[in-house]
C-alpha cells in the first residue's frame, strides 16, 4: 500500500505484485526514455514495445543484449508512430502508453482521435507524485501540465481522476488541499471561491472517497506549524496527500521548483484514459521516467 511506503522507488514493490505489463513507447528514439524502459524491463516490471525509426532505436540500444527480443515497429512519420502506439493500447495488445521523442500535443491528439483513439469521451489530467526530503510522506500535485485554467467543473474532474487513481495504489481517502494564495475566501481571487465550493461539494457527498479543504495557502497545506499559527482546523491542513493547484502556471512552477531546489524525486502520468499514459518532458531525467513507468505499472491491476 502506498501510504505504507516512504520512497518513490518502493513503487517497484507494487509494480512487481502483478505480471509484467506491456508498455508501448511512442517515438522510441529518445535516449533517456529508452534507458528508463530498459531499466524497468530488467526489473521485471514491463515488456517493452518500441514504435519509431528502427535504425535510431537500434543505435540507442546497442548496449542492450535483449534487443532482438523486443517488439519493434519500424515507422518514420510521427503521426503514424502515434497512431500505431495508441492503437496497440486501445486494442488491448498493451497496457501502458509512454511518450518518447514526440510532442505532448501530437501524442494526446492521437489518444483522443475518434478514428483509432479512445472509444469514450474522457477528461484527461496530469498527476505528479513527489518524494520530498522534508515532507513526512509522499505528496501528489495535480494538474501541472494539461489544463491551463480549469473551471470549477474541470477541477471536479481533476480531483476525481486523482482520487480514483490514488485509491488504486493504496490511499483510500486522500486528503486534498485546494490551493490559493491565501486561506480566506476573497471574491477578487476566483481560486479561493473554487476551493471553498469544492470543499462544500465534498462534505455534501458530491465528490466522494476523499477529504477536501480550501482555500489553503501552500504553507497551510503542508506545514503543521503553519496550521497551528493560523489556527486552522480539519484533517487536511498540514497533512495533505494531494495539492490541487489553481492553474497550470502555478502548478508547473511548483513542480519544477520542487525538483530543482528541494531535490525532490518525481513520477508523472496522465489520468482519465482507459490506460495510464506516462507523460514526461523530453528534458526529464532517466530516473524521473523510470519512476513514472513504475507508477503506471503499479496502477495496472490486470493480471
Amino acid at each position: 500500500m502506498l501510504h505504507e511506503l516512504n520512497k518513490i522507488s518502493d513503487l517497484k514493490i507494487l509494480a512487481l505484485k502483478n505480471k509484467p505489463k506491456k508498455l508501448v513507447l511512442a517515438a522510441a528514439g529518445d535516449e533517456h526514455s529508452i534507458d528508463a524502459v530498459i531499466a524497468a524491463y530488467k526489473m521485471g516490471v514491463i515488456k517493452p514495445v518500441l514504435v519509431g525509426r528502427k535504425q535510431e532505436i537500434q543505435r540507442l540500444m546497442n548496449y542492450c543484449n535483449d534487443f532482438e527480443q523486443f517488439e519493434i515497429y519500424n515507422i518514420s512519420d510521427d503521426k503514424e508512430i502515434v497512431k500505431k502506439a495508441v492503437s496497440l493500447v486501445i486494442n488491448g495488445q498493451a497496457d501502458i502508453l509512454m511518450k518518447g521523442n514526440v510532442t505532448t500535443a501530437t501524442l494526446l491528439k492521437g489518444v483522443l482521435n475518434k478514428e483509432y483513439g479512445m472509444r469514450k469521451k474522457s477528461f484527461l489530467s496530469h498527476f505528479a507524485l513527489f518524494e520530498i526530503p522534508h515532507y513526512h510522506k509522499l505528496l501528489s500535485i495535480t494538474d501541472v501540465a494539461l489544463n491551463i485554467l480549469p473551471s470549477l467543473e474541470h477541477k471536479v474532474h481533476i480531483v476525481e481522476n486523482a482520487v480514483n487513481f490514488i485509491r488504486k495504489i493504496g490511499i483510500l481517502e486522500p486528503k486534498i488541499a485546494a490551493l490559493s494564495a491565501i486561506e480566506m475566501v476573497n471574491e477578487k481571487m476566483p481560486s479561493t471561491l473554487d476551493a471553498a465550493l469544492l470543499s462544500i461539494m465534498q462534505r455534501r457527498g458530491q465528490i466522494k472517497h476523499c477529504l477536501i479543504d480550501g482555500p489553503l495557502a501552500f504553507d497551510n497545506a503542508i506545514s503543521f506549524e503553519s496550521k497551528k499559527q493560523k489556527k486552522l482546523g480539519g484533517d487536511v491542513a498540514g497533512n495533505a496527500d494531494i495539492l490541487l493547484v489553481p492553474n497550470v502556471e502555478s502548478g508547473n512552477i511548483l513542480y519544477k521548483s520542487l525538483v530543482a531546489f528541494a531535490d525532490a524525486k518525481v513520477a508523472g502520468i496522465v489520468l482519465g484514459a482507459e490506460f495510464p499514459i506516462v507523460l514526461t518532458s523530453r528534458a526529464d531525467s532517466e530516473e524521473t521516467k523510470l519512476n513514472s513507468i513504475l507508477l503506471a505499472a503499479a496502477s495496472v491491476n490486470k493480471a
